[in-house]
């Protein structure tokens, strides 16, 4: 039966890159913080565009119908 050091080789030699790993976790971080404020940042644009808009030059607004009177 295989003991766990023929199954795990020994790791001891093995390090990190902390360098590496320190630039792509800034990077990252810098990438959703910025794409966080650019979405936060557009809802509202588009809040304030389509409230200033005209009603009828807007054409995702679901149409008014006027409904008859019913006859008796």
């Amino acid at each position: 039966m295989d003991t766990t050091e023929t199954v795990f080789p020994d790791q001891s030699d093995f390090e990190y890159d902390y360098e590496t790993l320190r630039t792509t976790g800034v990077i990252l971080a810098v990438i959703m913080f910025v794409s966080g404020i650019l979405i936060a940042l557009s809802k509202k644009f588009t809040k304030c565009v389509k409230s200033s808009s005209n009603s009828s030059s807007s054409g995702t607004q679901i149409p008014k119908t006027e409904v008859p009177p019913p006859t008796v």
